[in-house]
């Protein structure tokens, strides 16, 4: 039995941001990871996903130009072979970077499948052999995977998850995606750029599920643009690799077929086989292991970032990481509190918000009001060649409650929405602050400052 003071569980963002806080402060730390260093979101998720926008990028600012009539000629070239070969070596580097930094700060670490046997007894499945660890606190930070269901799995033929599309050696001609969240839209606008036929079918009333229909609409437009096909509203009831083909049946009967397709319908934690009910965790009717308002999972166990299920983003989990180092070193007492979380959807038109949406605020019943400015009164955005979208403040008895925005450019904003969300800079307050111009900066106050409109939910 190998004793530490801390037994972390998951070598993603969470995971590591604990065990170097942690280990900084001196406390001696294990650090299991089943598969590699970064965890899903260096390896197998949106790290890579943003690579491929990086390279499409600029393309689609010289469409914008182009069609703007101020350029009239001009293409780009996509070498696909190189790009996925700049990928797995920036992936590759910081793996070895992340293990080579753990390892001098002096973080013992653990590559296999680690296993909670009882409270603060966790053991190790390597290659070379079983570890046991002991642990006076222990931390779970296993993360989630790609969600899988029964009808729609994929059968690495035709129909592929996100990690194993990401990894795909050629441009398929055509493409269906399920899903709409971040992953199938930013896919979906990769896939477009390099000219896939993309056709995204999302069950949900609207794509972008998680944000106001507005947000959504307006997204929807530009995708239409790009000659994406979507199908909201629409239900799968069957989705299957047929000869060289993926074919989609859709609920009222209509076939879509396409060389491949992208299950991208969220994430599932993983849980399964981590034993951390042997440990006195309690899981919910989904898998993600259930915390009170400290985070805490079980006596002396703690559960953060993706397998809590709280915020399925890697930034919320290196804040709780964070929060529950400082517990454990004694600097933390009070409860939790993340603040506004940030959200983004990158691609060449983006998606960023922090805090509440004004449909959730009018399901809890609260009196929502909202203001917005559009791109087009931008000089940046002009510039840009590109002046859709608009940004969007949602308001709750006059305080701030959320800012959201969609367009070119807009994760951009994401930061300085997130500090005068939190800081509640309405009214007078706003003049506390100085905003840059020319910058897209300026559609925030600009936002804040416009008529505000009452909504209701009808």
């Amino acid at each position: 039995m190998l004793p530490f003071e801390i037994v972390i569980l998951g070598g993603g963002p969470g995971g590591i941001t604990a065990a170097r806080k942690l280990r900084q402060a001196g406390k001696s730390v294990a650090l299991v990871e089943h598969a590699h260093w970064g965890g899903a979101y260096l390896n197998y998720g949106r790290i890579s996903t943003k690579m491929l926008l990086g390279a499409v990028a600029p393309g689609a600012a010289l469409n914008a130009l182009q069609r703007g009539r101020v350029i009239r000629g001009g293409t780009i070239e996509l070498d696909v072979a190189a790009l996925q070969n700049r990928i797995r070596r920036f992936i590759l580097d910081t793996r070895q970077s992340l293990s080579k930094d753990l390892t001098g700060l002096g973080v013992s670490l653990f590559t296999g499948r680690g296993v909670c046997t009882g409270p603060g007894r966790v053991r190790v499945f390597t290659t070379q052999g079983d570890k046991e660890l002991a642990g006076a606190c222990i931390i779970l930070a296993c993360g989630t995977s790609p969600a899988v269901f029964p009808s729609l799995a994929p059968d690495n033929d035709c129909i592929l998850n996100s990690t194993e599309l990401l990894r795909i050696a050629e441009v398929p001609e055509s493409i269906i995606i399920l899903g709409s969240e971040a992953i199938g839209l930013e896919l979906g606008d990769f896939f477009a750029a390099v000219g896939s036929k993309v056709t995204i079918i999302e069950p949900a009333p609207h794509i972008a599920p998680l944000e106001d229909p507005d947000i959504a609409e307006e997204f929807l437009r530009a995708l239409n643009k790009k000659g994406i096909v979507c199908h909201e509203g629409t239900r799968v009831t069957q989705l299957r690799t047929w000869g060289a083909q993926a074919e989609l049946t859709l609920e009222h009967g209509r076939v879509i077929t396409a060389d491949k397709a992208l299950i991208a319908l969220g994430r599932t934690p993983n849980t399964a086989g981590l034993g951390a009910e042997n440990a006195g965790c309690i899981l919910d009717e989904r898998g993600y292991v259930t915390v009170n308002s400290r985070l805490e999972a079980a006596h002396n166990m703690y559960a953060i970032g993706d397998v809590n299920g709280m915020a399925i983003l890697p930034h919320a989990g290196e804040h709780q990481a964070h929060y529950v180092a400082n517990r454990i070193l004694g600097k933390e007492g009070g409860e939790y509190a993340s603040g506004p979380i940030p959200t983004c959807i990158h691609g060449g038109t983006e998606i960023m918000r922090v805090g509440q949406t004004a449909q959730a605020l009018l399901e809890n019943g609260k009196s929502v009001e909202v203001s917005r400015a559009p791109f087009s009164m931008n000089p940046m955005a002009r510039a840009s060649g590109d002046t859709s979208g608009f940004v969007k403040v949602v308001w709750d008895k006059g305080r701030i409650a959320g800012i959201a925005a969609v367009g070119h450019g807009v994760s951009h904003l994401v930061t300085a929405a997130q500090l005068l969300v939190k800081g509640s800079y309405g009214g007078s307050k706003l003049q506390e602050v100085m905003f840059a111009h020319p910058t897209l900066d300026e559609l925030l106050p600009m936002a804040i400052t416009a008529h505000k409109t009452t909504i209701s939910g009808k």
